[in-house]
């Protein structure tokens, strides 16, 4: 049953909704985690987690299922059909996690939401959060359950709840950017591939962008840019961006689809990540490009982020002026995400011959050069941004720390 006040009040339980929980759960914070979806989404959409994602997550006692589970790769090489154009190693990342590891979208939710079960969590499915409002008191949330509407008073309010933010558009927020021109083709797929399942591929060709990546069950994940596509493409679709941007010699065969949709991609970023006692985070805060495999790792390590920061404010740690020091770190990191994300798109792209060819020189060029190679391995890893993970020790001088609530019954 959902309750009349909270201390937190989340909107969405993807995979950010999901993290700032057990965050929460953790800190002893009472919270309320809504999600308008009867159940969780079944197909697998984002399906890398990077090295930096993975240490930021061994906070809430998830990283080694996410280990467990995953398929561990070294490699990622980007391609212009038969010509490898750049390749990149992340077997010595400075990291325990020196790989890229494939783990579909919904095996990470699965192993998310278990977690916040074995904490003792609910997650309260089939509530849509219609209208979010604030006052001095505090943040009103109005929620429709089974038909019925009912209002829940929380201290803050936390918006995951994608790019079309009901949070971030009561709290005001701007959303900058633009769509890219066509649409993207996502799909997983049971492949014969001439590179094997050994690397992540980003492949370029006359006819535009696909991605080729392995995952753990020995499916194959595609992501490919195009003019036009149907709602959900089939084998013969799939087979013919293949045949079109794959190697040109043993060409790929597509055995099965499992599944397949399309999507407008956008690249844009909140003005802001917060308004008052509201917040924004994951894809309400940021989208792009899944050139990179940015997306949900940036917006995991939002919720990391915010949910320590959140849990310290409400036990009395720190002073609520730190809440700032969510945007300070996490919209900063963002913009890089983006314009990482967006430079490997425009690549892509990339129609002119004179471009492409310039283009695959200077790939050419940097695969020559380590210290460059190294340092897009730490870009893309998220370690480079290891500082915009990590909140600074707080200041004790003049905060008394609250008992959490686990403290309060200990007491009693």
């Amino acid at each position: 049953m959902l309750p009349d006040t909270t201390e937190v009040m989340i909107i969405g339980a993807g995979p950010t909704g999901l993290a700032l929980s057990i965050a929460l759960h953790q800190a002893g914070v009472d919270h309320v985690l809504v999600e308008r979806l009867a159940m969780g989404l079944n197909t697998s959409r984002a399906g890398v987690v990077h090295a930096q994602t993975l240490q930021s997550l061994e906070s809430l006692g998830v990283a080694g299922r996410l280990v467990e589970l995953g398929l561990k790769l070294d490699d990622f090489a980007i391609r212009d059909r038969d010509r490898t154009l750049l390749k990149l190693g992340f077997d010595n990342l400075p990291s325990p996690y020196p790989y890229v590891l494939m783990i579909p979208q919904n095996l990470t939710e699965e192993i998310l939401a278990e977690r916040i079960a074995k904490l003792g969590g609910v997650i309260h499915r089939g509530v849509e959060a219609k209208a979010v409002t604030q006052d001095r008191d505090g943040a009103h949330v109005t929620v429709v359950q089974n038909g019925r509407e009912k209002t829940i008073s929380a201290r803050y309010v936390v918006g995951a709840d994608g790019m079309h933010s009901v949070v971030r558009e009561a709290a005001g927020i701007g959303f900058d950017g633009e769509a890219y021109d066509g649409v993207f083709v996502l799909a997983d797929v049971r492949l014969d591939w001439p590179l094997g399942p050994t690397e992540v591929s980003l492949l370029f060709s006359p006819a535009g962008l696909v991605v080729v990546a392995p995952l753990p069950d020995g499916s194959y994940r595609i992501v490919a840019t195009v003019d036009e596509a149907p709602e959900k493409p089939g084998i013969a679709d799939i087979q013919a961006l293949l045949d079109s941007r794959g190697p040109s010699g043993d060409g790929a065969r597509v055995l099965d689809l499992i599944w397949s949709s399309r999507f407008r991609v956008h690249h844009r970023i909140a003005k802001s990540y917060r308004n008052e006692r509201l917040f924004v985070m994951g894809d309400a805060a940021h989208v792009h490009s899944p050139a990179g495999g940015q997306g949900m790792n940036t917006g995991l390590i939002d919720a990391v982020v915010l949910g320590e920061l959140l849990g310290e404010v409400i036990n009395g740690v720190r002073p609520e002026s730190d809440l700032s020091l969510y945007e300070a770190l996490r919209r900063p990191a963002a913009q890089e995400v983006i314009e990482l994300a967006g430079r490997l798109t425009n690549m892509a792209l990339a129609r002119a011959p004179l471009l492409r060819i310039l283009r695959n020189i200077a790939l050419g060029l940097v695969n020559r050069i380590p210290t460059i190679k190294r340092g897009i391995t730490l870009k893309l890893s998220g370690l480079s941004r290891a500082k915009m993970a990590t909140l600074p020790a707080p200041s004790q001088s003049g905060v008394r720390k609250q008992p959490t609530k686990s403290e309060v019954k200990l007491v009693a």
